[in-house]
């Protein structure tokens, strides 16, 4: 077996797991007001992550390019509360032109 189907029977075999345990926590624990309060922020949190990791990384470095400027502009249209097809087309538009420009 190769090792990449190792890592992912291992990585479902984990998966499965953290699942289990879960669902094995006494619903006493979650229903605890501090727990509804931190599960509320984890989606949010990890979508920040995954937007800044890939809106400013590229392989191991920190790259700022045409990325950075869609990011900016989307962030701007969605606080102005523009339509999402417009946030998509202005952060599309504004990264690429920022990729013509400097090349």
């Amino acid at each position: 077996m190769s090792a990449t189907w190792t890592a992912v029977l291992v990585a479902s075999v984990g998966c499965y797991l953290l699942k289990l345990a879960g669902l094995s926590v006494p619903a006493s624990w979650v229903e605890q007001p501090w727990v509804a309060r931190v599960v509320d922020f984890v989606p949010a949190a990890l979508l920040a992550a995954l937007v800044v990791v890939q809106g400013l990384t590229s392989g191991d470095e920190i790259v700022l390019d045409g990325r950075l400027a869609g990011l900016a502009v989307a962030a701007l249209a969605l606080a102005l509360r523009a339509p999402f097809i417009v946030v998509l087309v202005l952060a599309g538009a504004a990264g690429a032109l920022v990729h013509v420009l400097t090349g």
